[in-house]
């Protein structure tokens, strides 16, 4: 048995894996963000609720790079463990062998596996959800980069400076990595919501400017038509760099069928290879993919 976790700035969703197909969710309750033994306490509960093998090992999936040489985790969003040897620190406090992993690269791994990627021996998964993300399995093995990121397609100076049709000028916003011009600043919930404060001079929760789209709203429309230029490029291009047959979209945007299939035209547009299969879809792991996926890297590094 593997306790599993999938740990964002809001929740900790907990579960239970006992084979690579049998993943059951339990509990999930709020992140403490600032302070570390409450986050650490918070996980034990969840543990301690299910019971099972008293050593039984955790696996973790969680916004942020792990340094594959430090084991330190690099993760803007949840204070209380940035920079920290999350699984060290956390095997202390738990008694039991912790592994964490990015949380893009156990939806991708889950996509790979048991989603939309089977059958694909290259799966580039990306994410659209509050901010950008990436993962890359080739071959059923995820793929880890130096410093522990690989596929993280939403950073660096990138994004587009001119976006719709006809062109208009899109500054390069400031990102929190530091840098300016990501695709982050651009794509994900917050990306819609700065593009259309940037066009329209309105502030529109995203889900007010998908809903004002798909009625026909003129303002919208523009919103995302600029939205998918700004971010069906960069993919494509990820897709050529990694060779991927298939991109399963995860987070709230890719919950938007219209959505999906607008990027999917673009990006299959800008791409080398011609097809006329879907590349970008919907990820199909209806169970918290991020827990499909920490289930399954913990199972084959227990196994290794």
């Amino acid at each position: 048995m593997l306790h599993c976790f999938d740990i964002g700035g809001s929740m900790i969703k907990g579960g239970v894996a006992r084979s690579p197909r049998d993943m059951t969710p339990t509990r999930r309750v709020a992140t403490p963000l600032h302070d570390f033994d409450a986050f650490a306490a918070a996980i034990g509960d969840i543990v301690a609720a299910h019971g099972g093998e008293p050593d039984a090992a955790a696996a973790i999936a969680i916004a942020g790079g792990v340094d594959p040489a430090t084991h330190r985790i690099a993760c803007a969003n949840i204070p209380c463990i940035a920079g920290r040897d999350l699984a060290g620190d956390l095997g202390s406090v738990l008694r039991r062998r912790v592994s964490v992993f990015n949380d893009a690269d156990c939806f991708t791994m889950a996509e790979a596996s048991l989603g939309a990627g089977r059958g694909h021996r290259i799966v580039f998964g990306a994410i659209l959800g509050t901010g950008v993300g990436g993962g890359i399995v080739i071959d059923g093995r995820l793929l880890v980069g130096a410093g522990g990121f690989a596929g993280e397609w939403g950073h660096g100076p990138v994004a587009a400076t001119t976006a719709g049709t006809p062109p208009t000028a899109i500054p390069r916003f400031p990102c929190g990595c530091g840098q300016s011009g990501c695709v982050d600043t651009v794509g994900g919930a917050r990306g819609l919501e700065r593009l259309h404060r940037h066009l329209h001079g309105e502030a529109l929760a995203s889900p007010a400017i998908i809903e004002a789209w798909r009625t026909g709203g003129g303002k919208a429309a523009r919103t995302v038509d600029c939205f998918v230029d700004l971010v069906a490029s960069p993919l494509a291009l990820a897709v050529n760099l990694v060779g991927a047959s298939i991109v399963p979209l995860g987070g709230g945007l890719a919950h938007v069928p219209a959505l999906v299939d607008a990027l999917d035209a673009a990006v299959r547009a800008r791409i080398l290879r011609w097809t006329s299969a879907p590349l970008v879809v919907q990820g199909q792991c209806r169970i918290e993919p991020g827990l499909i996926g920490a289930g399954l890297l913990g199972i084959a590094e227990s196994a290794a």
